[in-house]
């Protein structure tokens, strides 16, 4: 809401697009915006309204489509003092290369527009006005959204938390707990609001179910010309892959005797549609990271970690017993990078040489910071402290659920904290 609000007051303002998987809530975000900051916001839906497509295939010139959708909504669309809302612009590419001319000529109108499967678009240059809009990734809610949401006065609490503070052991094991139930509901909206509503952890595993089966039948109703059965196949094998100790993401895992050549495509799908995010391991952790990119090894997390604890059949005892269960360390290496992603100017990678293994390398500003995530209290790895060693690194952070402290060169914070790293370094 805050990225909308700074958009809609810039003079540097395009029209806005929102990515992001299904179900994140880019819908209400777009209402909630129209209702909150403008006089008035106009909801056209491409999927529900099929004749309004013929507009935009028929039009270029966008004040005579702004005449159009006034006709069709009954009230004059003012500049400036109204939001247009393109909703689910995928299903209508015109709409989508409208959003150019509406940059060009029209910009005094504020667009914002969003769809499912958007990013897969960018493959299809021919219908995305690039440099022509802004966008916007809208992602599940990070632990301190949902944190927000569920328990205001422990909110209240962790947003006071600033370097240095020590953490009480009351509010350390409350605000663990709250982590182990975002662990198991994770941060789709209408999980979050089910929780609240219900607080049944029976009817969020169903409604993560259901999302999974959503989504496995979008893979199957995609058209594109990537193969819909790899990118089902590359989604379903997240699980077996993550559950392999240290291991960049492998074909022949997928399928047997799969390569490259037959999944690269499903996985870049996937990535693109915002249900997967892909880390490199880089050659060197050196400044500046991307350079040293090896884009043949990656390791691939799922965008929720709710989700990744469903699909992989995890029991929610086994995570509020804080029991040691197989697929622990993997559920927190995916949510960390849940609540790292965007704190940085580049996204995380990971390192890996003959001694060492670094679960996560961040890049910040010239430094280059090693992550160690543990899924327990258990303290570091040899091969983390040998890293340390080696490289002498100005800061080195450690997840786990000890609490928050200084153990010599290594910063130690409890996973809850994930989501201020950038404002405790």
């Amino acid at each position: 809401m805050e990225d909308l609000v700074r958009w809609k007051c810039s003079e540097e303002r395009k029209p806005m697009v929102l990515k992001g998987a299904r179900q994140v809530g880019k819908t209400w975000l777009m209402r909630e915006f129209g209702k909150r900051h403008y006089e008035k916001f106009f909801y056209f839906n491409f999927d529900e309204e099929e004749e309004l497509k013929s507009i935009f295939e028929t039009n270029k010139n966008p004040q005579r489509i702004v005449e159009l959708l006034s006709l069709i909504s009954g009230e004059k669309i003012v500049p400036e003092k109204v939001l247009l809302i393109f909703d689910e612009i995928q299903e209508c590419p015109e709409a989508l290369n409208s959003l150019k001319y509406f940059r060009e000529k029209a910009n005094e109108y504020h667009v914002i527009a969003a769809g499912s499967l958007l990013g897969t678009l960018l493959a299809a240059p021919k219908s995305y006005p690039v440099g022509m809009v802004n966008l916007l990734d809208v992602a599940p809610l990070t632990f301190d959204e949902f944190l927000a949401a569920t328990d205001e006065s422990l909110y209240a609490y962790y947003d006071g938390i600033e370097k240095g503070n020590a953490v009480e052991a009351i509010f350390h094991s409350r605000l663990m707990d709250a982590c182990h139930h975002y662990f198991i509901i994770g941060g789709m909206p209408e999980c979050v609001a089910s929780w609240i509503k219900y607080k049944d952890p029976a009817r969020v595993s169903k409604i993560q179910r259901e999302l999974i089966e959503i989504y496995e039948n979008d893979f199957s109703k995609h058209n594109g010309k990537v193969n819909s059965g790899r990118i089902l196949m590359v989604f379903r094998s997240i699980v077996s892959q993550l559950a392999k100790a240290n291991e960049k993401f492998m074909y022949g895992a997928v399928r047997e005797g799969g390569r490259a050549r037959d999944f690269e495509e499903a996985i870049e799908w996937l990535v693109s549609a915002g249900m997967l995010n892909r880390v490199y391991n880089v050659s060197k952790a050196e400044h500046p990271l991307a350079v040293f990119d090896k884009l043949d090894q990656f390791k691939l997390f799922v965008f929720d970690t709710g989700l990744l604890k469903t699909m992989a059949g995890i029991d929610n005892g086994a995570i509020l017993l804080k029991s040691d269960y197989q697929f622990k360390d993997p559920l927190t290496e995916n949510f960390i990078l849940q609540q790292l992603k965007g704190q940085f100017e580049l996204e995380p990678r990971y390192y890996s040489d003959k001694n060492s293994e670094i679960d996560f390398v961040l890049q910040y500003k010239t430094e280059i910071i090693p992550v160690e995530v543990k899924g327990g209290e258990d303290k570091s790895a040899p091969s983390f402290k040998k890293y340390i060693g080696s490289h002498d690194p100005e800061y080195a952070l450690r997840f786990s659920k000890r609490a928050y402290r200084q153990d010599g060169k290594i910063l130690n914070l409890p996973l809850y904290l994930a989501g201020k790293t950038r404002e405790l370094l």
